[in-house]
């Protein structure tokens, strides 16, 4: 006799941040029970259509808007749409008739979680940062379960709910973490902003690239810039005369990762996720806007635990990053510690961890 068909719906948007994690749910279970069904509710932001796009399973959107940072007008119009977005969420789970409704972050989530509580669908959220945002805050309170990234973040929620798995890591980046590197000659810098690109970063890089002396031979820079940026942070490479490879958003993040001897990054949490999974040592510039300054506290744990220098954007100039970036370039000793500091942090079962879980909520065996 088969297995009964596992229904998921997964709700989150935003960002990559968001969306990778449940990509990663969603996959996995896709390929460990073939027959299920995965349905990703999200929003109309170019961002999900795009990291969403040729994936495996249905999607749909649900119209709503965040609270945080917006004008008195927008947030009372984001009020006036919540009760509309959550008899929308309803229609959808009660035609899709999910087994579990997983919340992976953005505003979204709140609407489609609720009216799957209202409707008595068991509910999950996952937490990639080490300080939960305010949604998942109050999502937490009535949700079964929460899944958490990082040590510490428990304290925000009930602990009887909360299950340490680690932040689930798309399956090609395990896979390709798992394979030796191949020899290359010089050393690759691989620069990221998050999925949306991050202006102060690129423009730090390019006045780090200005004064960095005796880079090694054959260096090379590799560049996601966001769309805004891509032109401006391309000429800058080429005025300088070095070698870089830039793009507003890469797809092939495992194959960069594997070329990648030293990142420059923000420190959101599926960033780091996937940069430990490979073992790479890390120069963090936190996002100092994020709520909660979260970022700053991500990179934390990865600072105490010696597989990043991190350094606050206020307190950074060029110079000093070309130092930081020499710094590590000239050290092999100390780039092989941080690595292995970074492997050890590493939590690549993260997406089994997480399905295993899920299946003792619905009551049913999925691994």
């Amino acid at each position: 006799m088969g297995q009964r068909i596992i229904k998921l719906m997964v709700s989150g948007g935003g960002t990559g941040g968001h969306l990778f994690p449940g990509i990663a749910v969603a996959e996995a279970l896709l390929e460990t029970r073939p027959d299920s069904k995965v349905l990703f509710v999200g929003t109309d932001r170019h961002t999900d259509k795009h990291v969403l796009a040729h994936r495996d399973f249905k999607r749909a959107t649900v119209n709503c808007q965040g609270l945080m940072g917006k004008t008195l007008i927008e947030k009372i119009r984001s009020l006036i749409q919540l009760p509309l977005a959550v008899v929308a969420s309803a229609r959808l789970i009660r035609e899709f008739k999910p087994d579990l409704v997983m919340g992976v972050g953005g505003y979204v989530t709140g609407p489609v979680l609720l009216a799957a509580k209202i409707l008595r669908v068991p509910t999950c959220i996952h937490e990639q940062n080490s300080v939960p945002g305010m949604a998942n805050r109050k999502l937490g309170s009535f949700v079964d379960r929460v899944f958490l990234s990082l040590p510490g973040s428990e304290k925000y929620f009930s602990e009887k709910k909360c299950v340490l798995t680690g932040n689930p890591v798309r399956k090609e980046i395990v896979a390709a973490a798992g394979k030796s590197k191949e020899p290359q000659t010089g050393l690759t810098l691989l620069v990221i902003g998050g999925s949306l690109g991050a202006h102060r970063v690129n423009t730090l890089i390019l006045e780090a690239m200005a004064v960095l002396e005796n880079p090694p031979p054959d260096f090379k820079v590799i560049h996601q810039t966001g769309a805004a940026d891509e032109q401006f942070v391309r000429n800058g490479y080429e005025e300088l005369g070095i070698m870089a490879e830039v793009s507003a958003f890469f797809e092939n993040m495992a194959d960069l990762y594997k070329k990648a001897d030293i990142v420059v990054s923000r420190a959101g949490a599926t960033s780091l996720a996937e940069m430990t999974v490979f073992g790479l040592p890390m120069i963090l510039i936190p996002f100092p806007y994020a709520a909660d300054d979260h970022q700053q506290k991500n990179g934390e744990y990865l600072v105490r635990g010696g597989a990043a220098r991190m350094i606050r954007e206020k307190e950074l100039d060029g110079e000093q990053l070309a130092e930081e970036i020499l710094n590590l370039m000239s050290d092999k000793k100390k780039r092989r510690e941080m690595a292995l500091a970074a492997a050890e942090l590493a939590r690549p079962n993260a997406t089994m961890e997480i399905l295993k879980e899920c299946g003792k909520l619905i009551g049913k065996s999925i691994l």
